[in-house]
């Protein structure tokens, strides 16, 4: 892991505690075991935290079709192919939950911002891969290639892609998240996401919508031939935004690592006496540890995966650092 090194700008007040989050974790919808919404009761969607997930849903009389998102507790890691469309490869949902939500994009797909968190900033999602895609990457089937190819020297990649969409503009920044990429020279390099990630949304800005879309290496003549579905889970929305806050002069110059982290943190900085805190995201202090000039090392191997935030304050301020642990 690379070293990082984070300049932050004290604040008598951290926009953290002044800003609530909500954490759309789609247990509300009590599926059973295996199950799965699809948007077949032409409810247009799924609406959960303060996030609404647009579904589309055709019958035609002789078959169906959706895009968009769905709901889903199915567990199903070993089926391949299209019947197999709304399994996430976890065989369930972010930290052993059962529920997440699955989306298949034809063009795109959106996730409208409601309520307090509309106009303002989203924190991050967990993303993984769709049990469908996931297999198709990884052995071939009769549409899509096996990634890397024969001798699996082939540079593919499947590559999402979310901006943001604020009063119908959309924004001029993006987050890119690979959920497979065999594109480095070193074949030990090479990957399909497995795993739930945590990915952070928080530099994109403002928004009331956020956009999804897909590109990658393996193209037809109707556009991609690898499946276009990904799952995503514990979506956190910054709501209200900040109300305000004072700045303090002091600036610290503080590194942070590794992040992300499975054990330990290790903070060094070159101030004087100071306390580090752990808090979730309820703002729930998890731990407390007293800082000594130079390197410390901070124990997190018994807090539970996900979020947290790192809080250092001294004499001089306080400033807040945001971790993933996994």
């Amino acid at each position: 892991m690379i070293k990082q090194t984070f300049t932050f700008l004290a604040l008598i007040f951290s926009i953290f505690f002044l800003q609530a989050q909500t954490t759309s974790t789609f247990e509300d919808f009590n599926l059973p075991a295996d199950s799965f919404l699809n948007g077949s009761d032409g409810s247009g969607g799924f609406e959960n935290g303060n996030v609404f997930l647009p579904n589309e849903f055709t019958d035609t009389g002789t078959f169906t079709f959706w895009s968009g998102w769905s709901i889903s507790t199915a567990t199903d890691v070993t089926t391949p192919g299209f019947t197999n469309e709304f399994s996430a490869i976890t065989g369930g949902g972010f930290d052993g939950s059962s529920h997440y939500a699955t989306s298949f994009i034809s063009e795109n797909s959106i996730i409208n911002l409601k309520g307090a968190a509309k106009g303002g900033s989203v924190e991050g999602l967990y993303i993984t891969n769709a049990t469908y895609p996931f297999l198709s990457m990884k052995d071939g089937d009769s549409f899509a290639k096996k990634f890397g190819g024969v001798d699996g020297n082939d540079p593919d990649f499947l590559l999402l892609t979310i901006k943001t969409k604020l009063d119908g503009q959309i924004g001029a920044d993006s987050v890119n998240f690979y959920l497979a990429d065999f594109r480095d020279a070193d074949n030990n390099n090479d990957y399909i996401i497995d795993d739930w990630t945590f990915v952070d949304l928080s530099t994109l800005g403002n928004a009331d919508e956020l956009v999804f879309t897909m590109s990658g290496s393996d193209i037809g003549q109707f556009g991609l031939n690898t499946p276009t579905y990904f799952c995503i889970d514990n979506l956190i929305t910054n709501d209200n935004g900040p109300s305000s806050s004072t700045d303090f002069t002091v600036e610290f110059e503080v590194s942070v690592f590794p992040n992300p982290t499975t054990d330990f943190l290790i903070v060094d900085w070159s101030q004087n006496e100071g306390t580090a805190q752990i808090t979730n995201l309820q703002g729930r202090i998890l731990e407390t540890q007293l800082l000594q000039k130079g390197k410390n090392t901070l124990l997190v191997g018994d807090l539970p995966k996900g979020v947290h935030f790192l809080q250092i304050r001294n004499e001089g301020g306080l400033s807040t650092q945001k971790f993933v642990k996994q």
